[in-house]
C-alpha cells in the first residue's frame, strides 16, 4: 500500500502530467502544497498579484499549447485570479488553477478568508470541482487535465480544503496518467463530436459548395492557431487561390505574407477583409464564433453568403448566424477530405477564375497602399495633451511593423519572436501592422479584453520558451494594471522586452470618446504619469527612452529583460474603425 498526503498526491500527479513551472502566490490555506511542492522537481514563480499568476500559467499555454499550472490561496488569492480565469475561459486557454480553501468543517461558516471560490468559478471555467476526500485526488486531476484539452479547451479550477491537502490516505497504487488522460479525453470529446459516418456526406456537400460559388472566402479563428491546422489552411488556400481573412485571435493562423491573406475583420479590421466578406457569396468558416467585434452589424456581415462552419464546440455552430453545412470536428481532419474531394472534381471552385483572382489581389493591393500611406509619417511635432509627455512623438504603425526588422539588426530572427500584447490601441495597431507569420506568435486577450494581460503573459511564454525573444507591446494604461509584475521578470532575468507607447490617455476610450462622444474625454486623459525608465529601473529592469536613442535596438534585443517607452501622440487612432451599429465596410477612415 502506498501512503500519502493530499499534496503529496498532487505535486506527484503534476510531475507526471510532465508539469516543470506553476505560478503561484502562497497563503494560509495552500501552505500545505507550497510545503510539498518546495520538495519536488517543480519551479515555483512568484508573482506579485494573483491575477499574474493567471496570465503567466497562460502566456506558457498560448504559446506551446500545453496546458499550464497556477495556484493561489483562498478568499481574496482566489478572488484576484479569477479574472485570468475568465480570460482564459473566453479564449478558450487550457490552464489548471488550484485555489487553497477553508477546512471542510468550516466551509459555510464565513471563516477567514473563506469565499465561494467553487460557485463563484462556475460560469467562468470550462469545469470546476471541490476536493473533499484527498483519495478523489488521484482521478480528479488527470480528469482535470483532459477535461481542459478536449474537444474546444478551457481552464479547470480544483478547489482545495486546507485539511483535504494535509490528510493522510492510502492507496494501491498511482494511476496510470497517461492512459486515463487519453481514455477520459475520449470519452469527454465523443459526445458532441459529427459522427464518422456522416461526415463524407457533409464534405461532400461542402466540396460541392465550393465549386459552385463565385466568390468564396475562408473565415479563419483562433480554433485554427496551431501548426496542423494552420498547414491544412495554407495548403488548402495556395491550391485553391481563397482569400483568407481572420479573427483577431485567428493571427498567424495564416502568415501575414501570404498572398491570399486579406488581414483582419472586424471593428479594426482592414478594408479588404471586410469588404470581401460583404461581398462574398460563400463563407468558410473554420475554428470561428462569428463574435461582434468581427462581425459588427450583423445582418451585413455577409449578407448573401451560405455559411460552411467547422468548429469543435458544437454550441457555436448556428448561434449567431445559421449555416447551409456544418461538422464539429477538427480543421485539419475536414480540409484534407474536402481537399480529397475537390481533387478528384473537374471542375475547381470559382475563386481560381481569372477575373475573380485580379478584383481580389486589386482588393489586397489596395489595402497594402493605405497601410504603406500609414507608415509614410514617422514623426509628429505636435504636443499631446499630457504634459509628461515630450513633445516628439513616434508613429506607432510604423514602429510595431519595425520591430522584427530592427530585431533582426540586433541578431534576432523573426521566428524567434513571441508577441504578447495588453488591451487598447497599442493592440489593434499591433494586430494590423506587426508582421505575424506563424501559430501561435501573437498571444493576446481577445474576447474578454483585459488590461493587465500583457507582461505576465509575456513572463509565461518566455518561461516555456528559453530560447526565443518575447516581445510585450502594451500603453501607459494597460501597464499599469500589472507593473509590480516587473520584479517578477527580473527575478526570473527572462529574455522579455517591453514596449510602452505613451500618450497620457486611455487611448481607445479617448477614441471613441472623440468619434462617438463629441470630444467628451471623461476620465480618459491623465493628469499626472509616472516616470517609466525610473520606474523599470527600480525594478531592477533595464530601461531606454526610444525617442531619444535612434538605435534603441542594440539594447533592447540583448539577453535579459529590458522596457523601452516610446512617445506616441495623444490623437494618433486607430483606423479603420468600424463604430458600433454600423457595417463593417462602413467604418471611419
Amino acid at each position: 500500500m502506498i501512503r500519502a498526503t493530499g499534496s503529496q498526491i498532487i505535486v506527484k500527479l503534476l510531475e507526471a502530467e510532465g508539469i516543470d513551472t506553476v505560478a503561484g502566490l502562497p497563503g494560509g490555506y495552500i501552505l500545505p502544497l507550497y510545503d510539498e511542492l518546495n520538495r519536488s522537481s517543480i519551479k515555483h514563480v512568484l508573482v506579485r498579484q494573483e491575477q499574474a499568476a493567471g496570465f503567466i500559467a497562460q502566456g506558457m499555454t498560448r504559446s506551446t499549447g500545453k496546458p499550464a499550472v497556477c495556484m493561489v490561496t483562498s478568499g481574496p488569492g482566489a478572488m484576484n485570479l479569477l479574472t485570468a480565469i475568465a480570460d482564459a475561459r473566453c479564449d478558450s486557454v487550457p490552464i489548471i488553477a488550484f485555489t487553497g480553501q477553508v477546512n471542510t468543517n468550516l466551509i459555510g461558516t464565513d471563516g477567514f478568508q473563506e469565499a465561494d471560490t467553487f460557485g463563484l468559478s462556475f460560469p467562468i471555467t470550462k469545469h470546476s470541482m471541490m476536493i473533499k476526500d484527498p483519495k478523489d485526488l488521484l482521478t480528479g486531476i488527470p480528469l482535470a487535465f483532459s477535461i481542459a484539452v478536449s474537444g474546444r479547451p478551457g481552464p479547470v479550477l480544483i478547489d482545495l480544503p486546507k485539511d483535504v491537502q494535509t490528510a493522510v490516505v492510502e492507496f494501491e497504487k498511482w494511476p496510470e496518467i497517461k492512459s486515463l488522460a487519453n481514455q477520459k479525453k475520449t470519452d469527454f470529446a465523443k459526445r458532441f463530436l459529427t459522427p464518422k459516418n456522416q461526415i463524407a456526406s457533409i464534405v461532400k456537400n461542402m466540396a460541392e459548395s465550393l465549386v459552385l460559388s463565385k466568390k468564396p472566402v475562408l473565415f479563419v479563428g483562433g480554433g485554427c492557431n496551431d501548426k496542423k491546422a494552420s498547414g491544412a489552411i495554407k495548403e488548402f488556400s495556395d491550391v485553391y487561390k481563397i482569400p483568407v481573412v481572420t479573427t483577431l485571435m485567428g493571427i498567424g493562423a495564416v502568415p501575414r505574407s501570404n498572398k491570399n491573406n486579406f488581414g483582419m475583420v472586424g471593428m479594426h479590421g482592414t478594408i479588404a477583409a471586410n469588404r470581401a466578406m460583404h461581398d462574398a457569396d460563400l463563407v468558410f468558416a473554420l475554428g470561428v464564433r462569428f463574435d461582434d467585434r468581427a462581425t459588427g452589424l450583423i445582418s451585413q456581415f455577409c449578407p448573401d453568403a451560405k455559411i460552411l462552419h467547422v468548429d469543435l464546440d458544437a454550441a457555436e455552430i448556428n448561434k449567431i448566424l445559421p449555416s447551409e453545412y456544418s461538422l464539429v470536428c477538427d480543421v485539419e481532419t475536414v480540409l484534407a477530405q474536402i481537399t480529397s474531394v475537390l481533387a478528384k472534381e473537374k471542375e475547381k471552385p470559382s475563386a481560381c477564375t481569372k477575373a475573380v483572382a485580379k478584383e481580389c489581389e486589386s482588393s489586397r493591393n489596395e489595402w497594402l497602399k493605405t497601410l504603406s500611406e500609414l507608415y509614410a509619417k514617422t514623426e509628429s511635432d505636435t504636443a499631446g495633451r499630457c504634459k509628461s509627455v515630450p513633445k516628439q512623438s513616434v508613429n506607432p504603425r510604423a514602429f510595431i511593423r519595425d520591430i522584427p526588422l530592427m530585431a533582426e539588426k540586433a541578431g534576432v530572427k523573426e521566428s524567434n519572436i513571441i508577441v504578447t500584447t495588453d488591451v487598447g490601441q497599442h493592440q489593434m495597431w499591433s494586430a494590423q501592422y506587426y508582421p505575424v507569420e506563424h501559430p501561435r506568435q501573437f498571444l493576446t486577450s481577445g474576447s474578454l479584453g483585459t488590461m493587465g494581460f500583457g507582461l505576465p503573459c509575456a513572463i509565461g511564454a518566455a518561461l516555456a520558451n528559453k530560447n526565443k525573444r518575447v516581445v510585450c507591446i502594451s500603453g501607459d494604461g494597460s501597464i499599469l494594471m500589472n507593473i509590480q509584475e516587473l520584479i517578477t521578470l527580473a527575478e526570473e532575468n527572462l529574455n522579455v522586452t517591453v514596449f510602452v507607447l505613451q500618450n497620457g490617455s486611455l487611448g481607445m476610450v479617448r477614441q471613441q470618446q472623440m468619434y462617438l462622444f463629441n470630444k467628451n474625454y471623461s476620465a480618459s486623459e491623465f493628469k499626472k504619469e509616472p516616470d517609466f525608465l525610473t520606474v523599470a529601473k527600480g525594478f531592477g529592469i533595464d530601461a531606454i527612452d526610444a525617442n531619444a536613442d535612434p538605435e534603441w535596438y542594440k539594447k533592447a534585443f540583448t539577453k535579459g529583460p529590458h522596457l523601452v517607452r516610446l512617445n506616441i501622440h495623444i490623437d494618433d487612432n486607430v483606423l479603420p474603425f468600424v463604430a458600433a451599429g454600423h457595417a463593417n465596410i462602413d467604418p471611419i477612415r
